[in-house]
């Protein structure tokens, strides 16, 4: 078993190719996301003015198919649709990306609090004290082998704080 440090000492890592690997395919799979969310929010942007032109219509309003009316209504559903994918984006995918930029990670010494079985699937977990992560499954092995107040080291992103794994 490998000397652990300290408990509560932080120190960073250069990411493994496997990690690396899996931060970018995620960033691929968030970017199409955000893309897929702000095209259908685009054409709901276009047709609920339409639909609400129409009603108006139904209703007997003169000048219901206002062009002004209906650019003014798509721009404020365009901007706020912008807006709010941008926030989304800036929120959280500017995190991962600064991690695959840096190419580090950070590793915690953690304690283990609790250890459960779950016996429907047969998978096993750790209850640890770390701000970023409330519970990590583990192997068999390693249930049996660490028992309640040992320390463990958790490695994670550091700007993002996605989990990478344990040792």
């Amino acid at each position: 078993m490998n000397q652990m440090p300290t408990r509560g000492i932080l120190y960073r890592e250069t990411l493994k190719p496997g990690e690396l690997a899996f931060l970018e395919n995620l960033v691929a799979k968030e970017k199409k996301t955000y893309y897929k969310i702000f095209t259908v929010m685009m054409i709901f942007s276009f047709v609920f003015p339409f639909l609400g032109s129409w009603y108006r219509a139904y209703e007997g309003a003169e000048n219901a198919f206002s062009y002004s009316k209906f650019f003014t209504s798509v721009t404020a559903l365009l901007t706020v649709t912008g807006v709010a994918t941008w926030f989304g984006f800036y929120v959280h995918l500017r995190k991962i990306i600064k991690d695959i930029q840096e190419n580090s990670k950070t590793v915690a010494v953690t304690r283990i609090k609790r250890k459960t079985h779950i016996t429907t699937n047969n998978t096993f977990y750790f209850y640890i004290d770390s701000i970023i992560k409330l519970s990590i499954e583990v192997s068999a092995e390693d249930f049996q082998q660490y028992n309640e107040g040992d320390d463990i080291c958790i490695e994670y992103t550091t700007n993002a704080q996605k989990y990478l794994g344990y040792f």
